[in-house]
């Protein structure tokens, strides 16, 4: 048993993941402690692991503020909100959760695609409102066939792309190194790869270089007839360019897991009918958010026990 180490959970997540850690771990949990700088001259020296996800990582001041902290395990794949620089420096740990993900944030992808060119959520309305008895419902656009450019093409990226074939859609991408094997064309760079497709997948992680990868020259490349789907996160996306873009119709249309400012979204895109919006759940199912969880705990009972760890990163 490893009850005796601390551990810190840096936000609220599941009660599956808190009841599994508490069998384990002694569990401090962030958001019921008033004053942090208090709790960690007090108990400090008892925290060696954090636990968090995409939203609320650990940054440089939470890492400085626990001199005995060992590993970071990270109930998510994105890693930007993790001071891994860092966690180098002070040879702490990392894991994620890469894969037990992948296949339902393709599905939310291609979810997107389909409600944002087929303007579902706006369908869905018209007949609640009772407006079909005025008259059919506008023309939308066809999916199958359409060329397909996806950022990155990594795990999710892969899978998203797989998915599309059934549609029939011809598929490019862009990432940091091209893949032979992949059997879909490669473009060198994100504005060449917008202006030879119709509908542009973000599917990267977020780093400096692919903060704001999406901006005004590659929305106008992409252009009126074009859509953009982002389910990676919201700083890929110059978000006060692709609302004006939007709003101007310089651009077709979109659809949204991710935000630049979650949760705050621009007003305008609340009031727009070209563009479908998500709360940010591309991995939140049941069945996912379990498996997830479960990957967590295991990479910290690894650790702890002096084991390979599951999914490192660091």
């Amino acid at each position: 048993m490893v009850d005796k180490i601390g551990v810190w959970m840096t936000c609220r997540m599941s009660e599956y993941l808190q009841t599994e850690l508490a069998k384990r771990f002694n569990v401090f949990k962030s958001w019921e402690i008033p004053s942090k700088t208090d709790f960690f001259n007090q108990h400090s020296r008892s925290i060696r692991a954090v636990v968090g996800n995409g939203a609320h990582g650990a940054d440089s001041s939470l890492i400085e503020s626990l001199p005995y902290l060992e590993i970071i395990s990270s109930h998510s794949s994105g890693l930007d909100k993790i001071d891994l620089v860092k966690c180098k420096e002070k040879i702490i740990r990392v894991t994620s959760t890469p894969d037990a993900l992948t296949d339902e944030v393709a599905d939310l992808a291609i979810l997107l695609i389909l409600a944002t060119l087929r303007k579902i959520c706006a369908g869905d309305q018209y007949v609640r409102n009772r407006m079909w008895n005025q008259g059919d419902f506008e023309s939308t656009t066809r999916v199958s066939g359409k060329p397909v450019g996806i950022i990155g093409l990594g795990r999710i990226g892969s899978a998203i792309a797989k998915r599309l074939e059934a549609f029939c859609c011809s598929i490019s991408y862009y990432s940091r190194s091209e893949k032979p094997n992949s059997g879909y064309k490669y473009y060198p760079n994100v504005i060449e790869l917008a202006i030879n497709c119709e509908i542009l997948v973000i599917a990267c992680s977020l780093s400096q270089s692919t903060r704001h990868i999406i901006n005004r020259e590659v929305i106008d490349a992409l252009g009126p007839k074009g859509f953009l789907i982002n389910i990676a996160r919201g700083g890929h996306v110059d978000e006060r360019e692709l609302v004006l873009a939007l709003v101007e119709r310089r651009l077709g249309g979109a659809g949204l897991d991710v935000f630049e400012h979650e949760p705050e979204v621009p007003d305008q895109l609340i009031h727009l009918d070209n563009v479908v919006l998500s709360p940010h759940v591309g991995a939140c199912t049941a069945e996912t958010r379990m498996a997830m969880a479960d990957l967590v705990v295991a990479n910290l009972v690894a650790h702890f026990s002096d084991q390979p760890l599951i999914t490192p990163v660091i």
